[in-house]
């Protein structure tokens, strides 16, 4: 009960403050709760609706057009750039078609046959770099023999009958691996030009295509819609551009580095490099692990070179590709970054990986503009 000052004859005020704090401290807990209840709620109907697997047929069945949107986009600072230029933007999308086809058909001149023959090579190889691996592990076991740390029979036998099992279906599944490579790849390069079509129409009435969505809002709402469409392409478009040049300078400078190290098929370790380090942390560790181990199943000397080689183009790309190209482009915390990764690759696997980063940071732009808007995380944390 409120007490009141018996000097005065007034209520208590601190004790009224006090129950109030612990009220308002009760209701942010309610809207946490609320919240992760919502989470929860929605996770469980997504499983058990297989909503992510609709989810996915989707986007591979509409990638093309996918791939259409994200060129546009991507292109279309530069057409409006024209365009301001007195350039007419029939012309603006032309002449970007131009230099983009342009670019691509010189990178596939120079390096596409390189490719093609270095797989070959690879692919011919393959049998001799299993078997140098093999005897690389059988030497190991060797040293550990000499020094009787462990039951090297039973451990020899168990690595042999493994070894022979991976084999065997290694030759067995390499033509319908292969088989499945070319299915896939024709069907990459088939949705990718049917993309480049469909990006070539758009990019004319791209402009249009904000301003229908914006034209379906209250017209209160219109200046805020401009003011976070405008964070989220500044945004993502520095983030996407700049994955796209740090990839091509680290291609170039993982090709000239393994070809040193005397790697078989530089060309196509340095492209699964550049592929893959698109994931942010986990993506050069994915690329730089199996050159390093057909490098050793060369030469200890060459797993040496292309260890150095990798490590030399990661501090390239730490010191001075991120910082000079990306900054700090999408400002999250590594923390935030990891967990995003372990949670979109447990849902969409490698993509989900992919996407993780620029879908956390489009999260996280919308959050802090509704933030900015209604101060509703100054409610729930009692800041207000």
């Amino acid at each position: 009960m409120l007490r009141k000052n018996k000097e005065n004859n007034t209520l208590d005020y601190s004790s009224l403050n006090s129950i109030l704090r612990t009220g308002k401290n009760i209701m942010n807990i309610g809207y946490f709760m609320a919240i992760v209840a919502l989470v929860l709620l929605a996770t469980f109907i997504i499983k058990e609706w297989g909503l992510l697997k609709i989810l996915k047929e989707f986007l591979i069945v509409m990638s093309p057009i996918f791939i259409g949107f994200i060129i546009a986009w991507l292109f279309e600072p530069v057409v409006s750039y024209l365009q301001k230029n007195k350039v007419p933007r029939v012309a603006g999308c032309i002449i970007v078609y131009v230099i983009l086809i342009g670019l691509l058909s010189l990178f596939g001149y120079l390096f596409i046959p390189s490719l093609i023959s270095q797989v070959k090579d690879f692919v011919s190889i393959a049998p001799s770099i299993f078997d140098e691996l093999t005897d690389f592990v059988m030497n190991i076991i060797k040293v550990f023999d000499a020094n009787r740390l462990v039951d090297t029979v039973t451990l020899k036998a168990s690595i042999m009958e493994l070894v022979s099992d991976f084999g065997m279906s290694i030759v067995s599944s390499l033509p319908k691996y292969l088989l499945s490579i070319g299915k896939t790849l024709f069907s990459g390069g088939l949705n990718f030009i049917l993309g480049l079509m469909i990006g070539f129409y758009l990019l004319f009435d791209f402009n249009k295509v904000g301003n229908l969505f914006k034209n379906v809002l209250p017209v209160t709402w219109r200046d805020n819609y401009d003011e976070l469409i405008k964070r989220v392409n500044t945004s993502l478009r520095s983030y996407v551009q700049g994955v796209l040049i740090i990839m091509l300078l680290v291609f170039l400078t993982q090709s000239i580095g393994l070809t040193i190290a005397g790697l078989e098929a530089p060309i196509v370790f340095a492209l699964f490099c550049a592929v893959t380090d698109i994931i942010p942390y986990f993506g050069p560790y994915i690329g730089g692990i199996p050159a390093v181990i057909v490098g050793f199943t060369i030469s200890p000397i060459t797993g040496i070179c292309v260890l150095i080689s990798i490590l030399i183009v990661q501090a390239l790309e730490n010191n001075f590709y991120q910082p000079l190209i990306m900054g700090h482009t999408m400002k999250l915390h590594p923390v935030t970054i990891m967990v995003g990764l372990l949670l979109f690759q447990h849902f969409f696997g490698i993509i989900g990986m992919v996407l993780a980063t620029p879908v956390i940071a489009t999260i996280k732009i919308f959050v802090t503009f509704l933030d900015e808007k209604f101060n509703f995380m100054d409610r729930i944390t009692g800041e207000e």
